[in-house]
């Protein structure tokens, strides 16, 4: 329990109706989790307003409300707290009452649009491996050491993201990795964390069908470098287009790294295999096992941002070495007659075009490149023709196929695909909305030697159709079909 009064100095109230001197059990933002006792935020989101169940909270238990307005009756049993921001106000007042966890370990967040989760959970691993006791918030899963809790959203919300701070402080954890998504940061769920280091990776088309435009979409990962303060370390990539502009106004220690451009951190990708890579990093040659140019910048990001937690270089290189792909990320599975299956996350054009060409730069030019590809509902529609135009012309054959269509209907999603391929590769593609049918298709087509790409699912085991989320794995169907 924690005194009301004290969580206050966080945050600048604009009027308190009640009195605040009163002991809260726990705070919640969804009127159905409110308990006696609880402080409730009410939040105005996208698709609905917490000031509407205001006394939903309150009969259930809510002694104290946190709102932007207050309600047009007051409960005199209730202490209201009002505010310019509840969201801004819900991230500040979980830190205080967790007391502060982000402030008793080193808390590094990776923020842009491709390559946060192989970077989060690559330095988690890379840290654990050296000896640290470490916490890693990702897409894929949330560690606590070596205990997995379950990841429901890239970054979770500030409450449940400052009582998993708090358990890897009680844990002893010295370091954290988190994944930092553009929604996380407009809907101020990082408010009052205290970050030791942010990493941007890059840029690209995606999530225009939240942030509405490219611009909303990068100011929302810009305010993440904004919030930095001068005692973090801010590491971009210099090869992006938005690279410099991202650190612009920003207070912390400002590092870059590339592979192209002059950086503070220098790799060149000597040798690309589908077992492996060999990369010159600030000059030392190092063999790695992940694979490709974007997997080089991942690494790279990696190795600059343990130097600059104060890891020693050699031992970095030498256990950078030691780091295998993440699930669902370029996961490489190889059937008994030589035909070559990929399994990536890749749902933007950009992503795609990464994979794609990475595949194009390794293969000796006598294989098919067989692609499976859908797109997600509900979800930004413009990315879908591009995606599409990019597979058809980096592979020999594209199936398209659904991704999660979830209350879309799945021919219509695949149509807007369809609307992007150009007419000289019409030849070269067809569709099969059902995702199963459509990779044991591409299992038939291949022959020894080829290579299969089943891109946009990644990690994911399970395939949403209409709210309901059905048992469905990539890696699980190719294996089968494989065979």
């Amino acid at each position: 329990m924690k005194q009301v009064d004290q969580l206050l100095k966080d945050i600048t109230p604009r009027q308190i109706k009640g009195n605040p001197e009163r002991r809260i059990t726990g705070i919640c933002f969804d009127s159905r989790k409110a308990t006696p006792g609880s402080l409730f935020v009410a939040i105005k989101g996208t698709a609905s307003d917490g000031h509407e169940y205001i006394n939903m909270a309150i009969e259930k238990g809510s002694t104290v409300i946190v709102c932007q307005h207050l309600p047009s009756v007051c409960d005199p049993r209730v202490c209201y707290i009002v505010v310019d921001d509840s969201a801004r106000a819900l991230g500040l007042l979980s830190s205080s009452f967790y007391d502060h966890p982000s402030r008793q370990l080193s808390l590094t967040g990776v923020t842009g649009t491709n390559g946060k989760t192989t970077t989060a959970t690559l330095l988690y691993r890379l840290f654990r491996a050296m000896g640290y006791s470490a916490g890693l918030f990702s897409t894929v899963a949330n560690y606590i050491n070596d205990e997995t809790y379950e990841a429901t959203h890239t970054t979770p919300d500030p409450v449940q993201l400052n009582h998993l701070l708090h358990q890897m402080v009680k844990a002893g954890c010295t370091h954290c990795f988190m994944e930092v998504s553009s929604h996380a940061l407009d809907q101020k769920r990082v408010a009052g964390l205290s970050f030791k280091g942010g990493i941007f990776t890059n840029l690209t088309h995606d999530h225009l069908d939240y942030h509405k435009n490219f611009e909303n979409y990068f100011k929302a990962k810009k305010s993440f470098f904004d919030m930095l303060g001068n005692e973090a370390f801010a590491l971009s990539n210099a090869d992006d287009k938005k690279g410099k502009e991202i650190l612009k106004d920003c207070r912390a220690l400002c590092r870059t790294y590339g592979l192209k451009n002059d950086a503070d951190f220098k790799a060149r990708l000597l040798e690309s295999h589908f077992h492996g890579s060999l990369l010159q990093i600030d000059g030392t040659e190092v063999w790695v096992h992940l694979i490709g140019e974007f997997n080089a910048y991942n690494l790279l990001a990696i190795y600059a941002s343990a130097l600059l937690l104060g890891v020693n270089r050699e031992e970095t290189l030498r256990y950078l070495s030691t780091l295998k792909e993440v699930k669902g990320r370029f996961q490489r599975l190889q059937s008994s007659s030589g035909i070559i299956a990929i399994v990536d996350y890749a749902h933007t054009p950009d992503a795609v075009d990464n994979v794609l060409r990475t595949i194009n730069r390794i293969r000796k030019g006598t294989e098919q490149v067989i692609t499976v590809l859908g797109a997600g509902g509900n979800r930004d529609k413009t990315k879908r023709p591009v995606m599409a135009k990019v597979a058809v012309e980096n592979s020999d054959r594209v199936i398209l196929t659904s991704d999660n269509p979830r209350y879309e209907n799945p021919e219509d999603i695949l149509h807007d695909m369809e609307a992007g391929i150009p007419s000289s590769c019409q030849h070269k593609w067809a569709t099969i909305v059902d995702r199963r049918e459509a990779i044991r298709a591409a299992c038939l087509m291949a022959r020894p030697g080829d290579i299969i790409l089943v891109a946009g699912k990644g990690h994911e085991t399970y395939q949403e159709i209409q709210g309901v989320k059905h048992h469905f794995d990539d890696y699980e169907v190719l294996t089968e079909f494989l065979k």
